[in-house]
């Protein structure tokens, strides 16, 4: 029947702030449709007893006054008694089953629906808590069956709800019909009785809305048992969601989503070092994530998710948590998802759209095209430069210069970069760390551990050690960025910066084959001296790489947020050699600066070397003329005392001598 709105029984195991905004308008129609019937059935009612007028009732005074009237009055009191008795099966007995019967049993189930949906937000926030660092089997297999049970419970209940509301909007016909129709019958019944001459289009027109009636309730009919059989379909189907964490086996992990929607718990701090998580609704709508509250009409902006940086984090005392950052690094939201499925499939999903895939025409059929292109990235192919001709768009030619050390032959590139293998630029079978060993010991200024890792313990209050000053106090350059470490390994070349783009790609291909998300994030202090990260909690410094090991350093053609550099160290693989070490890291989309600022740094750092040189030599310089000064001013003594303006001096030596010499 045409003009019929559904709920739809399909979405109730997702239980979207839109299904139930949508629950909310049936409700209200429900409860306009009880009020109507009540005010109905209360009219009804007072035509139902005004039939008991005392024309044939009980009253003594009545019976013996109508006992007076001719049999007429006499007919009319047993025609009003049959219309009495008329009204009531075909007019008060509908409206009164539809009062007792339907509404009643709308009501009931609203309230075991809610009940169950509050029941289900319980179990849900219980399982939430569960601690992830002293897991108890026992405490989590209770808490997951009563989730399992809670969520079946729901979902059934809100099918049944769902179904009777449906249901209603047939049912809410006939009862306003039926009614009218009896007791119009009943009228005409009575009118009958009176009068031969009746409407012949009058009875057509009942007649037809009887018809109308009987198609209603046929396809009622059909309509429930259509409902009844998807219940339960959707039962059987639903059986292995209702537990939170499902079997990856059975439900794998779609990393080509560019769309998602779900419920997520979303940490607000609300002090120093207090948090509190609340339930929302999340759903991508082209580059933003959106937020809706149950009980919301629509949802709201969450966070611009373009050009945004993702990453699993461990937080606090739950699990499955991960953490968005903005392109420009001012707002960053920490949210846990359900399960470990969600987790990946969000942080696969948030990374799909931050790559602007959403804007293709087939977005799911490139983010596969991409994530089997990082598959593929691990396998060795038999030059550098097909591999990055493969990865580079059709098109597009390669940038005209890259970013390296100040020092132009380290950036120089090699004319025959075609035939270089990839044992010329990283070594072989190198391992490749994914995550920053801190705090480290700081050795001798210019030394560095076999890694290339030297640093110094920062006292996290802020107080010195021993009471001498920190390195970077009186540099000129001071420059901090966020950075997140993606990795590093060992290469074989360090005069290219071909090296950096090549750890860059086995690097975010190993993220994406092991499935790793987890960024360490850290602060990169850039000075005259050295490159330090930091710790942002604590200060405590991780790691320090002293600024002439630095010898090459690049961003990414393509993704300027990602950038690296080559530390030149002692030991590594060869203990006899030197060993290079490229690191990489993703900032926010700040790839450009850092390398300017390291590059400014280098430069500042050549400065202050060539002029201490020749400050030592202007030294050195000063003391060879005042050593020449001396001996020229000893020079003039002796000349003087030789000289003829010197005679006096000599002839009072030689009396002194000669009267010594007469004594």
């Amino acid at each position: 029947m045409p003009g019929i709105d559904k709920l739809p029984i399909e979405e109730t195991l997702e239980d979207s702030p839109q299904t139930r905004s949508l629950l909310g308008v049936f409700e209200e129609d429900a409860t306009a449709i009880s009020n109507y019937m009540n005010q109905l059935y209360q009219a009804m009612h007072r035509i139902y007893d005004a039939q008991h007028f005392p024309l044939g009732g009980d009253d003594e005074v009545m019976s013996s006054t109508l006992q007076q009237f001719s049999k007429v009055i006499d007919e009319l009191s047993s025609c009003h008694a049959v219309l009495s008795t008329q009204l009531a099966d075909a007019m008060m007995f509908p409206i009164s089953q539809f009062k007792e019967r339907d509404l009643k049993e709308i009501l009931t189930l609203k309230e075991v629906f809610q009940i169950a949906s509050n029941d289900h937000d319980a179990a849900i926030n219980r399982y939430s808590r569960l601690s992830k660092k002293r897991e108890n089997d026992k405490v989590k297999y209770e808490v997951t069956e009563d989730v399992y049970t809670s969520r079946k419970k729901q979902h059934q209940t809100m099918m049944h709800y769902f179904c009777a509301l449906n249901t209603l909007q047939y049912k809410k016909k006939i009862a306003l019909l039926e009614p009218l129709l009896g007791y119009m019958q009943a009228q005409i019944s009575f009118f009958k009785m009176g009068s031969e001459n009746l409407n012949e289009q009058l009875e057509e027109f009942l007649t037809n809305i009887g018809t109308s009636v009987q198609n209603v309730r046929r396809e009622m009919d059909s309509d429930v048992e259509t409902m009844q059989q998807t219940i339960e379909d959707l039962e059987v189907a639903s059986d292995p969601l209702y537990v939170p964490d499902p079997d990856p086996t059975k439900f794998p992990v779609n990393r080509n989503l560019t769309r998602k929607a779900g419920y997520l718990n979303a940490r607000n701090k609300t002090g120093l070092v207090s948090s509190t998580w609340d339930r929302h609704f999340y759903f991508t709508q082209g580059g933003n994530l959106m937020s809706q509250a149950r009980g919301d009409v629509a949802g709201g902006l969450a966070m611009d998710i373009d050009n945004c940086s993702v990453m699993a984090v461990d937080c606090e005392d739950r699990r499955y948590c991960f953490q968005i950052t903005s392109f420009d690094g001012k707002k960053s939201s920490i949210l846990q998802a359900e399960s470990k499925k969600d987790h990946e499939e969000w942080i696969c999903t948030i990374n799909n759209i931050s790559k602007q895939i959403y804007l293709s025409e087939n977005p799911e059929e490139i983010a596969a095209r991409v994530n089997q292109s990082a598959l593929e990235a691990v396998t060795p192919s038999p030059s550098f430069q097909q591999r990055h001709e493969s990865l580079r768009p059709a098109g597009q030619s390669r940038p005209p210069t890259a970013r390296t050390s100040s020092s132009g032959s380290l950036g120089s590139e090699s004319t025959n970069l075609a035939a270089l293998s990839l044992d010329s630029l990283v070594a072989p079978d190198t391992p490749i760390q994914f995550d920053i060993i801190s705090p480290v010991c700081e050795d001798q200024p210019g030394q560095t551990k076999a890694s290339g890792q030297g640093g110094r313990r920062t006292n996290p209050f802020g107080e010195s050690g021993g009471g001498t000053k920190s390195e970077t106090e009186d540099s000129i350059l001071h420059q901090l960025f966020i950075v997140r470490f993606l990795g590093s390994m060992e290469v074989k070349s360090d005069d290219n910066p071909d090296v950096v783009y090549e750890t860059m790609r086995q690097i975010l291909a190993a993220r994406a084959i092991h499935n790793i998300f987890r960024m360490t994030e850290s602060h990169l202090l850039v000075t005259c001296d050295c490159l330090k990260l930091i710790d942002p909690q604590t200060q405590v410094t991780r790691l320090t790489f002293p600024l002439p090991s630095v010898v090459l350093y690049a961003t990414h053609q393509e993704n300027k947020r990602l950038f690296g550099f080559v530390l030149r160290t002692s030991g590594g693989r060869s203990e006899s050699n030197l060993s290079s070490v490229c690191y990489i890291f993703e900032s926010n989309n700040e790839g450009e600066k850092i390398c300017d600022s390291v590059g400014l740094a280098k430069q500042i750092a050549l400065h202050a070397e060539l002029d201490r040189r020749a400050s030592e030599k202007q030294k050195e310089i000063e003391r060879v003329k005042e050593k020449q000064q001396k001996e020229l001013s000893k020079q003039k003594q002796i000349e003087k005392v030789c000289s003829p303006n010197g005679w006096i001096f000599s002839d009072v030596i030689f009396v002194k001598s000669f009267l010594n010499s007469a004594l």
